[in-house]
């Protein structure tokens, strides 16, 4: 039986068939589905971990237990994994052990654009990189037998194309895993500097029996077509390649990506005239093809930036263009903005009211910085609005004290924010910071999370009671607030500012997508009372616009939460 799958929910069918026990993860597009389905099969343990690094230990202690192991987190959240990713290389495995990473070229939501094969290459780990849902489903079971026969955690790549495109999945039967006897192993998993040194030396015999394997593995694979052109790619950009030249090239598709054959490589180039490396963002293979003596066709062509595509390719190799249909006039933009009823617009409408430096925070919220609002005046990465609050006060030697917040969401400050507000009750900056707490995780798609009081399956869990933890922290001052009532949020904001020690408010309200939120009836406007003054355009509220030199309410859209109300001085919006 076939299905047509999402590459992401092809990982998880994968992870059912090869017998996977345990599935540890944190959301991040573009992966965050894998760990959904996975929590759909009841036979294997599923789990939403505060943060990435969380989620890798406990698939490494689960690992070490016996268990076949799964972890699966955006490329950015390998950054916080890779402490003990690079250590659970030294120590190898027990039970299978897998780690996906969602690579997202083109930034279509990302901070950042790296490429996690350069993990792979720096922590001398396996990766594998599949190329369509078929193949995520297939790798990932292979991936734990590659991990089980070489004694190493297997890195999984996938990209934003191949996790959310679908295409056809063969069913099959799970075949459960049998997590043997528990033997205690010092040497193997104790990383002391005499244990670690030891295993360094069997990290580099891994690598070279990983090396011999990779010429002659079922996840490297040759089309011979033309001898004209060769192309070597990996992962969507053989699909792109393919599409874009069929058998007017030969391929050699690497699905083992660390490490790369030799042998293979040189043996394919001798057949071909002209040959390329095609690959998304740096040049891994292209590097490792000048390597060893080869020179081909690969960056000075391509570009380092964003995806590629059909049409890109077949332009760039045989100077051949698509003929697309165009609109005559440019269509209107459609950015992306929070949602109408969103308890974060109020925050900023606020903010921006102050004139505040707003250090921000990755999430829904970071719309914030959008036009109109334009709040926001920092966003690197999860946790630093908080840690970079602290940083800012310090260098600004208190002038900022009581004109700078931090603003970051629940889930998010699980993730990474406490530490940072350990810092500022430690080292002792007058630094307030703002939680916006919709009870929720909402950017990646409503996941649960351990403030909100359930888990992965909806099922009650224990719940971060947030208010005590900042005081447990040094937090003295510690406000919640409702980001709907903006005068009583404006005078809480004051008061944190002015108040000569760290503070904490809390704005909570829950995300107005929520099912269980009853929302209100949508507002209406008084056309005789409007004075079309546009104040309730300042929220950037996508429910009200200005309609024949008057405001209107979107029915459609409008969730009656009712900051348009406050902001209109002439009662012509009520409820």
């Amino acid at each position: 039986m076939s299905e047509l799958m999402l590459g992401n929910h092809a990982v998880a069918r994968g992870l059912y068939e090869a017998g996977a026990d345990v599935v540890s993860g944190y959301p991040g597009t573009p992966s965050t589905e894998i760990t959904e389905f996975a929590a759909k099969y009841d036979e294997i343990h599923s789990e939403w971990a505060p943060n990435e690094k969380v989620a890798t230990e406990a698939a490494i202690g689960a690992s070490i237990g016996g268990a076949r192991a799964f972890t699966a987190m955006k490329h950015v959240g390998l950054n916080v994994a890779a402490d003990p990713l690079f250590t659970s290389v030294y120590s190898g495995v027990n039970g299978g052990l897998v780690i996906a990473v969602a690579d997202d070229p083109g930034m279509h939501s990302s901070q950042n654009e790296q490429d996690s094969r350069h993990y792979a290459v720096a922590s001398k780990a396996a990766m594998v990189e599949p190329s369509d849902s078929g193949e995520c489903k297939e790798f990932t079971k292979a991936a734990f037998e590659l991990s089980e026969k070489f004694d190493t955690p297997v890195i999984l790549r996938l990209s934003t194309r191949v996790s959310h495109s679908q295409s056809v999945v063969d069913i099959c039967p799970r075949i459960p895993h049998d997590t043997g006897k528990y033997e205690k192993n010092i040497p193997k998993y104790v990383m002391t500097p005499a244990n670690a040194v030891r295993r360094h030396a069997d990290v580099e015999k891994r690598l070279d029996a990983l090396r011999e394997y990779a010429e002659d593995c079922p996840f490297n694979t040759v089309e011979m077509n033309s001898t004209e052109i060769g192309i070597i790619t990996a992962g969507i950009d053989y699909q792109y390649a393919k599409e874009a030249l069929g058998d007017r090239a030969s391929y050699l598709k690497l699905g083992l990506i660390n490490p790369l054959p030799e042998r293979l490589i040189k043996d394919f180039a001798s057949k071909v005239e002209k040959l390329y490396v095609i690959e998304e963002l740096d040049d891994i293979i292209e590097t490792h093809c000048r390597s060893i003596g080869l020179d081909p066709i690969g960056k000075k062509a391509f570009t380092y930036l964003g995806e590629y595509s059909a049409a890109y390719l077949k332009e760039k190799i045989l100077g051949e263009r698509d003929e697309f249909i165009t609109y005559p006039e440019p269509l209107p933009v459609r950015p992306p903005v929070m949602c109408a009823g969103c308890p974060h617009r109020g925050v900023f409408y606020i903010l921006k009211k102050l004139g505040v430096m707003v250090s921000g925070d990755i999430g829904c919220y970071t719309l914030g910085a959008a036009a109109p609002l334009n709040a926001i005046d920092s966003t690197i990465c999860m946790g630093a609005s908080v840690s970079g609050l602290h940083g800012f006060n310090i260098a600004r030697k208190g002038e900022y004290e009581d004109k700078a917040v931090a603003v970051i969401g629940d889930s998010t400050f699980i993730h990474s924010g406490i530490t940072g507000l350990i810092n500022i009750a430690y080292n002792a900056s007058n630094s307030t910071v703002i939680i916006l707490d919709n009870s929720i995780t909402g950017m990646t798609g409503h996941q649960n999370n351990p403030a909100n009081g359930f888990n992965i399956k909806g099922d009650p869990a224990a719940a971060v009671n947030i208010e005590e933890l900042c005081h447990a922290v040094g937090i003295d001052r510690v406000r919640v607030t409702d980001p709907a009532d903006l005068a009583g949020t404006e005078s809480v904001i004051r008061e944190e500012l002015a108040a000569k020690a760290p503070s904490v408010i809390i704005a909570r309200r829950p995300c107005a997508l929520l099912k269980s939120v009853k929302h209100a009836p949508p507002v209406k406007v008084s056309e005789e009372k409007c004075k079309a003054c546009k104040a309730c355009m300042r929220i950037g509220c996508p429910a009200v616009s200005m309609s024949t030199g008057k405001a209107k309410i979107d029915n459609t859209l409008c969730v009656g939460c009712g900051l348009c109300t406050q902001l209109c001085r002439f009662g012509a919006i009520s409820g």
